[in-house]
């Protein structure tokens, strides 16, 4: 007689996760294998969780980028989202408010799906002058503490930003180093979005 097959529990299906992203997303300069998704992908498995994360990364975007094209990258129907937009309105000088608002519509659109979301902060860069600097990045801290349902993740280069070791030549996006700091510092943010990802 031959044994029965265990069932396979529900919880054990894979995960997906999107990030929406920019050019640090995008895999800018690298290999598409070496690139943020792919390596935090990989990060994940090696500790053994089923999780295919989604690129939707598109270089030079804003947060009104992300903002216009979310439906269309929801169609790659994810259990989770990270949201990892901003140093391109950092980079041109766009009003914080203005990215504020493109931020909460964001978040907005996925917690009417359900879908539990990460935000990545990020700072501007210094020539813009002290007081942009600080308006730019209390719109992420502002928004995490409207929004406790969201994980935080306070500054998506920390650890790589303005380390000549850890990014290409333009000293903007991160090398094969830097994307690998990248993924080992947002390992626990990125679990404990897992965390809130409903099984069954």
């Amino acid at each position: 007689m031959l044994p029965l097959l265990a069932a396979t529990p529900a919880s054990a299906r894979e995960i997906r996760v999107m990030m929406l992203g920019d050019s640090i997303t995008a895999a800018y300069g690298l290999a598409r294998g070496q690139g943020l998704p792919a390596r935090l992908e990989a990060a994940l498995r090696e500790r053994g969780r089923d999780v295919r994360v989604i690129d939707a990364g598109v270089s030079g975007d804003t947060t009104a980028g992300g903002r216009a094209r979310l439906a269309w990258a929801l169609a790659d129907r994810p259990d989770a989202v990270i949201v990892a937009l901003g140093g391109n309105d950092g980079l041109r000088g766009i009003e914080p408010r203005a990215s504020a608002a493109n931020l909460n519509a964001i978040l907005d659109a996925l917690k009417q799906r359900n879908l539990p979301a990460m935000l990545a902060g990020m700072l501007a860069p210094p020539n813009l002058g002290a007081d942009y600097g600080r308006d730019f990045a209390a719109t992420f801290t502002s928004i995490a503490q409207a929004r406790p349902e969201v994980v935080f993740y306070p500054f998506l280069l920390d650890g790589v930003a303005g380390d000549p070791a850890m990014n290409q030549p333009d000293r903007i996006h991160p090398n094969e180093a830097g994307v690998a700091e990248l993924v080992r510092r947002m390992l626990p943010a990125v679990e404990s979005l897992l965390a809130r990802v409903p099984t069954g």
